[in-house]
C-alpha cells in the first residue's frame, strides 16, 4: 500500500452556489473585460497573477457571461480618452469614449492580496496523514465601463485542501502542487462572480438600441432575458456628462425621455426587436430601461 489522495475538494459549497446563481441569472450577455490581476502577496508568488486572470474569466464564462481580456495599455488610452472628451479637449465626433470600447458593458479589475500554505499531520496506528490547505486572498472591482460606477466592490479568501495519506512509512511526500493553488483561486474567484451576479440581478434591466429599421428596433436581450412579448421599455437619449467638479470624473449622465417600445420577439439568445410604442426619432446607441 502507498500514499494516496484521500481528499481534493474546496472547504467550501461555493461551486454549488456559483452554479445556482448563475441558473438563477437573468439578464443579457454582459461583456466583461478583464484586466490582468495584480500580484500584491507579500512574498510575490510566482505566476499567481497570470493563474487567478485564468480562473476569472473561465468562472465568469462558466456563470453565462462574456469575458474578454483588456491590456493595461488598451485601458490607459480608452481611460485617457474619456478624460479628454470630458475636458473638452478632445471632440467626440461620431464616438464617445464613454459608451465603452468593442461593445464592452463592464470591466472587472483586481489583486492578490495574500496567499500561504498550512500542513496538519495526524498519526494513526498504521501510518500517518497529512492535510495541505491552501488560502488566498482576492480584492476586486465590476466597474460600468460607461458610467465609471463601481457594481461590485469587494473581497474574500479562497480555501482549498488536500488530504494524503501514508501507510508504514510509504507515500505521502511533500511536493509542490499548482492543484492546490488554482483550487484555492477557483473558490476566491467563485466568490467574486457569485457577488457580481447578484449586484448585476438587483439592477433595473437595461439595453441599448442597436439598429433602427423602419419600424423594427434591435436591442441586446434575447431568449437569455427571459422576457416575455409585450413588456415595454422606457428610451432614454444620453446628453452631456455630469462631472464632479472636485474629482473631476463622471458621474453619469443627463438623459432625455424618447418614447417606449414593446418587445415583439427574440431573433436569438441574445438579440430581440421591438416596435415603436410611444415616441418617435429613436436611434442607436439609444438606452432601454425595463417599464416596471
Amino acid at each position: 500500500m502507498g500514499g494516496e489522495v484521500r481528499k481534493d475538494a474546496s472547504l467550501t459549497d461555493q461551486t454549488e452556489k456559483l452554479e445556482k446563481a448563475g441558473a438563477n441569472y437573468v439578464g443579457p450577455q454582459y461583456t466583461i473585460g478583464i484586466i490582468t490581476l495584480l500580484n500584491k502577496t507579500p512574498s510575490k508568488v510566482l505566476g499567481i497573477d497570470e493563474a487567478a486572470t485564468d480562473i476569472l474569466r473561465t468562472t465568469l464564462e462558466q456563470a453565462g457571461l462574456k469575458p474578454i481580456m483588456l491590456t493595461k495599455d488598451e485601458l490607459k488610452q480608452h481611460d485617457n480618452m474619456i478624460e479628454l472628451q470630458q475636458s473638452g479637449i478632445v471632440k467626440k465626433g461620431k464616438k464617445d469614449a464613454a459608451e465603452g470600447m468593442n461593445s464592452i458593458d463592464f470591466r472587472v479589475s483586481g489583486a492578490i492580496t495574500s496567499y500561504s500554505e498550512l500542513e496538519e499531520g495526524t498519526d494513526i496506528l498504521i501510518g500517518k496523514s497529512k492535510t495541505q490547505i491552501v488560502r488566498v486572498g482576492v480584492d476586486y472591482a465590476l466597474v460600468d465601463i460607461t458610467t465609471g460606477e463601481n457594481v461590485a466592490v469587494g473581497s474574500g479568501q479562497g480555501v482549498y485542501s488536500k488530504k494524503n495519506q501514508t501507510v508504514l512509512g510509504i507515500g505521502g511526500k511533500s511536493s509542490a502542487d499548482n492543484s492546490l493553488r488554482d483550487g484555492a483561486l477557483r473558490d476566491a474567484m467563485s466568490k467574486a462572480v457569485e457577488a457580481m451576479i447578484l449586484k448585476l440581478q438587483t439592477r433595473p434591466f437595461t439595453s441599448h438600441i442597436l439598429l433602427v429599421d423602419g419600424g423594427s428596433i434591435v436591442f441586446k436581450a434575447g431568449t437569455r432575458s427571459k422576457l416575455d412579448s409585450g413588456v415595454r421599455f422606457t428610451v432614454y437619449r444620453p446628453g452631456a456628462d455630469l462631472i464632479d467638479p472636485e474629482t473631476g470624473r463622471s458621474l453619469g449622465k443627463r438623459e432625455k425621455r424618447v418614447g417606449e417600445i414593446k418587445l415583439s420577439s427574440h431573433t436569438n439568445e441574445n438579440l430581440s426587436e421591438g416596435s415603436v410604442a410611444e415616441g418617435s426619432g429613436f436611434i442607436k446607441g439609444d438606452i432601454l430601461r425595463l417599464v416596471k
